[in-house]
């Protein structure tokens, strides 16, 4: 297993006719934050799922801590801390309550780091569950799962509901201080700017199919952004060479290209314009570039 959190390998799922995992393999390696980014319905909390032991793979494997999630629950799912994107919690619980509930099942549990993130997000722990909004409710969830310090955090879509205030504190005081610590975060997530800020790797899934894996370094590093201006107007989409999309219209437009730079500068020279700017692409961009814009 070596560093590998979580290891999947060629995953299918199937519900009816509907293919939401189709020949996935990926791993999650330990002390980084892994980023899984997808359009609602890609496939994402599907997989999830596995990882949780909650699905059992039809085809292919799934190991969490080199263990079979579905076969050994208990061994995986001690070590690792979830929050769902329904925040499922005991309504009729006060915060306080809740904390000490969980932490019967946690051994490790860290009371004192439980109370500084309640104090640093602002939360009343006299409050019942069922008067907090969706915001405090995840946040809730969030310090639940965290607080006993887990080998794994597994968060489905963490900042639903939230602010860009509190997503921003969710970054500096949780997540990457998870990855900080030696230990692991797998997150997913449809907003892309939250995953180009915290992640360290990222798996890209579309229609239940990897489109994209790697460090976000190396993906930004080999996707560039060209602004393109033509001497006419363009009254169609002009085909360039090396380029994985091509936006605008008139005399400028705007291209995503992947690796191929000298064959998409040569193939626009060749057709009589000039890149007026090239710049590193964005997250998104390269996201839309991949698999369209109708999936954001």
């Amino acid at each position: 297993m070596g560093n590998k959190v979580v290891d999947i390998q060629g995953v299918t799922r199937q519900f009816g006719d509907l293919k939401a995992l189709d020949d996935i393999s990926f791993a999650v390696e330990r002390g980084c934050v892994h980023g899984l980014v997808g359009a609602n319905g890609a496939g994402k909390t599907t997989l999830i799922k596995h990882i949780l032991g909650l699905l059992k793979a039809k085809s292919g494997t799934v190991r969490v801590f080199d263990q079979d999630p579905v076969r050994k629950p208990v061994e995986v799912l001690g070590r690792i801390g979830y929050l769902s994107e329904e925040r499922d919690l005991p309504e009729w619980m006060r915060i306080h309550e809740l904390m000490r509930y969980t932490q019967a099942y946690h051994p490790k549990w860290d009371m004192n780091y439980a109370d500084s993130l309640i104090k640093t997000f602002e939360l009343d722990p006299r409050q019942k569950i069922k008067d907090l909004s969706r915001g405090q409710r995840a946040l809730t969830g969030l310090i639940a799962a965290v607080a006993h310090r887990p080998d794994l955090l597994l968060l489905d879509e963490p900042s639903s509901g939230l602010d860009a205030v509190v997503r921003q504190d969710i970054l500096k005081e949780v997540v990457r201080a998870v990855a900080d610590e030696g230990r692991t975060a797998l997150f997913s997530s449809h907003l892309l700017d939250e995953v180009e800020r915290m992640s360290d790797v990222v798996t890209m899934i579309h229609k239940g199919k990897v489109v994209l894996h790697g460090t976000l370094d190396d993906i930004k590093a080999a996707h560039q952004c060209l602004t393109i201006q033509f001497s006419e107007e363009q009254t169609s989409r002009p085909e360039i060479a090396g380029v994985l999309s091509l936006e605008g219209y008139g005399n400028q437009w705007q291209a995503v290209c992947n690796g191929e730079f000298e064959v998409a500068k040569a193939a626009i020279q060749s057709l009589g314009a000039k890149i007026t700017e090239a710049r590193g692409a964005s997250l998104q961009e390269i996201f839309v570039a991949r698999v369209g814009r109708g999936a954001m």
